[in-house]
């Protein structure tokens, strides 16, 4: 078979701008020249002006020099200055003009050259080079992140230079910022903000570089504010560029918060150095660090968190919200003492030995059921149990939270010893025969499966809330391994009325009386109900002109409102006696 000669590569020629020729010179120009229409000639000279340069076409060599030549000659005899550039695989050249050894711009842009015929260097070399030899790269002034880098990386070509990727999810983004606090401060040279051009922009180290129009502007450095539960948040950088060194190393990182088009966030954190061993090794030691910081995860753990969802129900998670409940003391839950020694058993002691559980092989995670009628302390007790058990983070999901379980649930593993509490979760576990569709029976699917992939050893209690435990499935129920305890929350009785008379009473001045009758009228109500009713006893007291003591007048008062006057409807919306053929 023949041997096919290379085609020869095809030669740029490029438009320098130069302000001292005439406008309508250089459109001429191209015109008579490069056989431009005149309308495509006149933006091709507007271009040069206002971006520095413009791509006339491409040639075959022997076209481009020709086209050169003839350029070149019409230049010359009008006497101007506009310089003609080529560009191939060689390089850029300036034919009839040196060029800048350091950064290859020709002599017509720039305002002077140095040198001699063996080497030359443009001011503007010379100024980047005494601003790093003296030291003065703080004060100095950029527009462009291109300008930047190139000042930072003096001596360094960028294409010799080397980046390194990571992406964390939105929810790391605290102890992310608070890892870089810490590593970044003995490095850095200089710390400036980048404007991205879109929304959904993944700024990279390729972008910064470019220049022109796509030139990426330097910007102050914006920060927000990241609620983590403490005194102060957590001012996380939106878009930064550091530029750093450490051992003589010169090197840089970008940090960039990308929105995703489909909803939800990511921390996108590059790292460039000069390529090489000593750069890889220092970029294994920056993630390194990172990875134990957010490992750690100490900017939400112990705390009571859930998170924001977007506008799917896939589950695109937002932000970690947390949340700042108050503290539940053990008497302010009111319920029979089997049921409190009940929970006991099974939260705090579990978790108090579950070390020497695990030591025996026995599992360390732990899954309950707490059902009852509405209103009867399920979701006040979860607070009671979240205040006993300071250490462990508790993780609040909702019935319409389903489709982030994946995500609670690694949240749950990361931060453990946790508690993730899942609400109504009749909601979405109910019998597989009453399901609408094969879509609610994936959520229970995807339920169940996050349940049976803890591993043995994860310290993770999981708590099922439910009004309706008739609905849910049998699978969720009553195998052993997702739910090991089901706990009863019945209306109170006699015993606990009383106590929930006194404690939601408050400072209300309650004679006996007023009790015993409180106590004897609210017979198979929930906590709910008692603590509305006294509400409205303090109100209507107050309206009597009286706020010293309640009377049985002021009972009667707000027993007729909550049982009669609103129907038989508004008793049951406030807790009232439920209808037995309604009772689970």
């Amino acid at each position: 078979m023949l041997d096919v000669p290379k085609a020869a590569e095809n030669v740029q020629i490029l438009l320098l701008n130069d302000q001292s020729t005439p406008f309508d010179f250089v459109v001429d120009l191209l015109v008579s020249v490069f056989s431009k229409e005149d309308v495509d000639a006149h933006q091709l000279a507007a271009t040069a002006h206002h971006y520095g340069e413009v791509l006339c076409g491409l040639w075959p060599p022997s076209v481009a020099a020709a086209l050169l030549d003839a350029a070149n000659a019409r230049i010359k005899a009008a006497g101007h200055s506009l310089s003609l550039a080529q560009q191939s695989a060689e390089g850029r050249s300036v034919p009839g003009q040196a060029k800048c050894d350091f950064c290859g711009t020709p002599e017509a842009q720039v305002a002077k050259l140095y040198g001699t015929r063996a080497a030359r260097i443009c001011n503007n070399c010379i100024l980047q080079a005494s601003a790093h030899l003296s030291g003065s790269i703080k004060s100095a002034k950029f527009r462009h992140s291109k300008e930047i880098l190139d000042w930072h990386f003096a001596g360094t070509r960028i294409e010799d230079l080397v980046t390194s990727t990571r992406v964390y999810p939105e929810r790391s983004r605290a102890d992310l910022q608070r890892a870089l606090d810490e590593i970044m401060p003995a490095k850095t040279v200089r710390l400036v903000g980048v404007k991205g051009s879109f929304r959904y922009e993944a700024l990279t180290f390729a972008d910064l570089l470019q220049v022109q129009r796509d030139a990426k502007l330097l910007t102050p450095v914006q920060y927000a504010d990241v609620d983590v539960g403490d005194d102060a948040p957590v001012s996380c950088i939106e878009r930064g560029l550091w530029l750093l060194e450490c051992d003589g190393l010169r090197h840089a990182a970008l940090i960039s918060n990308e929105t995703r088009p489909q909803g939800g966030c990511e921390i996108r954190l590059e790292i460039a150095v000069p390529a090489g061993e000593a750069g890889q090794e220092l970029v294994q030691r920056y993630f390194a660090a990172i990875e134990t910081t957010i490992t750690a995860a100490n900017a939400y753990r112990g705390k009571i968190l859930s998170l924001e969802t977007a506008d799917h129900w896939s589950g695109m998670a937002g932000a970690v919200l947390v949340h700042r409940l108050p503290a539940v003391s053990r008497d302010q839950v009111i319920l029979p003492e089997e049921t409190l020694a009940l929970l006991d058993r099974n939260v705090l002691s579990f978790a108090e030995h579950r070390s020497r559980l695990k030591s025996l092989g026995q599992s360390a995670k732990k899954g309950l059921l707490f059902y009852g009628p509405p209103g009867t302390g399920k979701t006040h007790t979860v607070r009671y149990l979240a205040s006993c058990l300071p250490k462990h983070t508790t993780l609040l999901v909702t019935a319409e939270q389903v489709g982030l379980l994946p995500a609670y649930f690694g949240l749950a593993r990361l931060l453990q010893p946790s508690l993730v509490v899942i609400e109504d979760a009749d909601l979405i576990a109910r019998q597989r025969e009453t399901m609408g569709s094969a879509c609610e029976e994936s959520l229970l699917n995807r339920l169940l499966n996050e349940m049976d992939g803890l591993k043995e050893d994860a310290e993770i209690f999981f708590i099922l809330t439910t009004n309706r435990p008739e609905q849910l499935e049998a699978a969720l129920s009553g195998r052993p391994g997702r739910i090991d305890q089901a706990v009863e929350f019945p209306v109170p009785d006699r015993r606990g009325r009383e106590k929930l008379v006194g404690l939601y009473g408050g400072t209300l001045a309650l004679t006996p009386n007023v009790v015993a009758a409180a106590v004897e009228r609210t017979e198979g109500v929930s906590a709910a109900f008692i603590k509305e009713l006294m509400r409205r006893v303090a109100q209507a007291s107050f309206e009597r002109g009286d706020d010293a003591a309640a009377t049985s007048e002021d009972l009667d008062r707000a027993l007729g409102e909550m049982l009669f006057e609103g129907g038989r409807l508004n008793s049951r919306l406030l807790g009232g006696q439920q209808d037995p053929q309604a009772s689970p």
